[in-house]
């Protein structure tokens, strides 16, 4: 109950923020299983990859040009550039560029991509402290994810359907976390940190149609959280009950209707670290198993686009409202988050990967097409299964002659269910990495990772990257 006598869920978990405070603030490496150690250091060369190739695309470009501009003092490396500048602006231009292409990994449950945010701001903190090793990274990474993938799975999915961007709302919770960790502040100290990042929450869905702002949600969701960070090691204060406040905290005033219980279930247990999954294609996570299902129906019946009539997809709620919206060519990012265009350009190219979002392609004749050949609807047996089938997918394939192929998919590629064949990760990498420093370069980062908790610090990784961007 507030002060103003408001009580909105009287389920919520008390002292959940502080609790997570506590968690963050005394994680250390040796808590942490070996197979999330694993997993994280996977995490994090997915996310650097992706980070390294978004900071070459323009509306990335446009960030750091303004972050040079500002002339901050310069600690932190800023991916794409030659210069560096603060540990806010270094996040914010880093973070952006990890979701600057929708390649970034996704938490299903939570709604949002953290590694975007969680390796940027922990790298570019790092660097203006003496001393940080790679145990002290991962550390900090994983208390981001633990944090942010709680608070956001208690806020998701109702925080959606009111028009929030889970990025821009759940990420500054992750950035906070990982910042403070990294900085080494006390419980109290995480609580504020949290508490002054969970109030700069923002970011409204309408960004997915059509322009480059979407991207800097998580960029903003990452500089949060590093002020917060930073203005609690001075003593500034936040609020105290930041998620779980009757009145005004993140849970009531921004999801409406939340799931309490997953805000601290599992806490310590289930690392939820494990529950964030690379992404095949450079789209939004919800479309991907529909592609899965048009690429492999088209592969073992070897069809062709010209062989097909009718492309018929059944999907969850969400999903449907998320991406199956009417098609225009506004710009790439409302291409990658459109259902029809994805399944045009796996039809007509055969992937959605970099290529299939190039300027040229997305009013092109042929998928305009083809996109009228396609319809999507809620299919009642995936809305069933709630929350746990929201990728799901039913794709049918009529062809001309009139034969019917269908394929289900419940698990996105790349989750535990359906998981990422050997290699795939470092595969996505290379490509990535290497478009943006050159395979040498990309060569000595990947290296570093691999080896990253036996690092006494991090000019292993971060050296190549700075030095490729020099040469450039």
């Amino acid at each position: 109950m507030s002060g103003q006598g408001v009580v909105v869920h009287e389920d919520s978990p008390e002292n959940g923020t502080a609790i997570l405070a506590e968690f963050a603030a005394g994680l250390t490496f040796d808590d942490i299983p070996d197979r999330t150690v694993r997993f994280a250091k996977l995490l994090m060369l997915d996310n650097v990859g992706v980070a390294l190739f978004g900071s070459t695309l323009p509306w990335s470009r446009l960030v750091q040009d303004m972050v040079e501009a500002e002339g901050a003092r310069g600690v932190s490396t800023v991916f794409g550039s030659a210069e560096r500048t603060s540990p806010a602006l270094a996040a914010l231009a880093n973070a952006m560029a990890g979701h600057a292409f929708e390649l970034d990994e996704t938490h299903r449950d939570a709604g949002f991509h953290p590694g975007s945010m969680i390796w940027p701001t922990a790298l570019a903190v790092a660097e203006s402290r003496d001393a940080v090793s790679g145990k002290d990274l991962v550390t900090a990474a994983v208390a981001g994810y633990e944090v942010g993938c709680r608070v956001g799975m208690a806020g998701f999915p109702a925080l959606f359907f009111r028009g929030f961007h889970p990025q821009g709302v759940v990420g500054p919770f992750a950035a906070a976390a990982t910042a403070g960790r990294i900085i080494g502040l006390d419980a109290r100290g995480m609580l504020d940190a949290i508490g002054v990042a969970g109030t700069q929450a923002a970011g409204l869905m309408a960004a997915q149609e059509g322009a480059m702002v979407k991207r800097l949600h998580s960029g903003r969701a990452a500089q949060s959280g590093v002020y917060g960070a930073l203005l609690a090691e001075r003593g500034f204060t936040g609020i105290q009950n930041v998620v779980e406040a009757g009145f005004g905290g993140f849970l009531s005033a921004i999801s409406g209707a939340p799931t309490p219980d997953d805000l601290l279930r599992g806490l310590g247990e289930t690392w939820e670290t494990e529950n964030n999954y690379y992404k095949p294609y450079a789209t939004v996570a919800s479309i991907q198993t529909s592609l899965d299902g048009l690429r492999s129906i088209m592969r073992d019946e070897r069809l062709t686009e010209a062989d097909i009539a009718h492309v018929d997809v059944g999907l969850g709620e969400l999903t449907m409202v998320h991406c199956a919206w009417e098609y225009a060519a506004q710009g790439v990012t409302a291409a990658q988050m459109n259902l029809f265009y994805g399944l045009a350009a796996v039809a007509l190219e055969g992937d959605a990967f970099i290529d299939q979002y190039r300027e040229e392609l997305l009013n092109d004749p042929r998928i305009i097409e083809f996109i009228g050949r396609i319809s999507a609807r809620t299919d009642d047996e995936i809305v069933r299964r709630g929350r746990a089938a929201r990728h799901a997918a039913v794709v049918e394939v009529t062809t001309r002659d009139g034969a019917r192929h269908r394929r289900e998919i419940w698990h996105r590629r790349g989750t535990a269910e359906n998981p990422p064949a050997e290699g795939d990760i470092e595969a996505k990498y290379d490509i990535l990495a290497g478009r943006a420093i050159g395979d040498e370069a990309a060569a000595e980062v990947k290296a570093a990772i691999a080896d990253i908790e036996k690092l006494d610090d991090l000019s292993a990784m971060l050296d190549p990257i700075r030095a490729a961007r020099v040469q450039a």
